[in-house]
């Protein structure tokens, strides 16, 4: 079945995707920062079993991660189906065919459902996450108080228990030097800009800091609206930069070494990928962005080395990677 990455969306020249990710948590059941081994096995039974009897239950798969190895734990990680430290713990998630929709059982809350949808798509992945929300709510006692909103294991994340964030792709305003007046800027509005892949490439992930006061309406359309903003300047410095003969050696210097090269570590096929993915919207490159989107979800070390049966030999996931570009982008 095809993935939820491989359809591109609106404005994909500068968003690479939306997420949605709802808290929720059970009034009958303790925080899981206090619930016993035993306590925390039967909730995810219950859990599981709301779903299963749900008319949603096609839509999910079951996975165990104490049944997967080490490396494909790290893989689910990596797409952001599951926390970092949820992979470590070998948990229990629901994940749809199609990897739009994850729930994470008994991690820092019950319930942590993420949604993805591709491009500025923040409305489709939330009707993706509130249809699975509507599931729980429906049929189990879910905590809620009528002055706090949905209440959650984390202070910040009372109220709607609903965090927006949109990925976007800023190698202008990056080049410009304007990500630190951005982020700031952004900040003052409540959200936060930080980097996707710890300062490689020019990806970001807007998302809001606020939950609680505010309705889930008005926390997408404020995300939705900046994105906006950041899109439009994005464009106008890229306009700029297509008669740049500088830009167009650096962006062909980026593909002609993806193109050729034996190895690269993924930090280095991030910063490589920002410049290809530029040259396409820059009509420089023919390559499809869909192409390039599947390359960046699927080229991080743990999902190379699960993906190609290399797990216990990590030292070629450079050179998988590599392989794997090479025929991509012929």
């Amino acid at each position: 079945m095809a993935k939820w990455y491989n359809g591109g969306g609106a404005d994909n020249d500068v968003v690479l995707f939306s997420k949605i990710r709802l808290a929720r948590n059970l009034s009958d059941t303790p925080f899981k920062s206090r619930m016993s081994r035993e306590i925390k096995k039967n909730t995810v039974k219950k859990l599981y079993a709301s779903v299963k009897n749900s008319d949603i239950a096609g839509d999910f798969n079951i996975v165990d991660l104490s049944a997967q190895s080490a490396v494909k734990a790290v893989s689910y990680a990596e797409k952001q189906l599951i926390s970092p430290e949820f992979a470590k713990e070998k948990g229990v998630f629901l994940l749809s065919s199609d990897e739009s929709v994850s729930v994470m059982l008994c991690e820092e809350d019950h319930i942590r459902i993420t949604a993805f949808a591709g491009g500025l798509a923040t409305e489709k992945a939330y009707e993706s996450a509130d249809k699975t929300d509507n599931v729980f709510i429906n049929n189990l006692p879910i905590a809620f108080d009528e002055r706090l909103g949905f209440l959650t294991a984390s202070p910040i994340n009372l109220g709607t228990g609903l965090k927006v964030s949109v990925a976007l792709h800023l190698p202008a305003i990056k080049s410009n030097g304007g990500m630190p007046r951005l982020a700031s800027m952004v900040g003052k509005l409540g959200l936060s800009l930080r980097s996707l892949y710890s300062e490689k490439g020019a990806f970001y992930l807007l998302s809001n800091q606020i939950s609680m006061g505010i309705t889930e309406k008005a926390a997408i359309d404020n995300i939705n609206a900046v994105a906006a903003q950041i899109i439009r300047q994005e464009r106008n410095l890229r306009d700029v930069m297509k008669n740049s003969e500088i830009w167009e050696d650096k962006l062909y210097r980026s593909m002609g070494t993806l193109k050729m090269a034996r190895r690269l570590d993924f930090s280095e096929f991030i910063e490589l990928i920002s410049d290809v993915r530029l040259g396409i919207s820059l009509g420089f490159f023919d390559e499809d962005l869909f192409d390039v989107d599947f390359l960046i979800h699927n080229l991080a070390d743990g999902t190379v080395l699960s993906d190609n049966d290399s797990e216990d030999s990590p030292e070629l996931s450079s050179k998988i990677r590599a392989e794997i570009i090479r025929n991509k982008l012929k």
